[in-house]
């Protein structure tokens, strides 16, 4: 293994953009959780009408600003899924 590969890159705009994409992966796992949840919820029917409005506007709003932040950095969506080896990746694939 060369001395080169096991250097890290340590550029500001790299350090940046790894950290946004470790904080959407995060938040894009949660986004999705709480999606679930909804769904959940509206199919036993523990909502209100209002709050079936509120709840769908909220993850519109979320996943347009995720679309923001994603095109601000470059990333794609595919991007923001972790490989965890052998127990696969960290979000489904759609």
């Amino acid at each position: 293994m060369s001395e080169h590969r096991n250097r890290l890159d340590l550029e500001p705009d790299t350090v940046e953009r790894d950290l946004v994409k470790l904080v959407l992966t995060v938040v894009e796992l949660l986004r999705q959780l709480m999606e679930r949840q909804a769904v959940r919820r509206f199919d036993t029917g523990d909502l209100t009408e209002q709050q079936e409005e509120r709840i769908g506007l909220t993850l519109m709003l979320l996943e347009d600003r995720m679309a923001e932040l994603r095109d601000r950095y470059g990333l794609r969506p595919e991007d923001l899924n972790l490989d965890l080896g052998p127990l696969g990746p960290l979000l489904p694939r759609e």
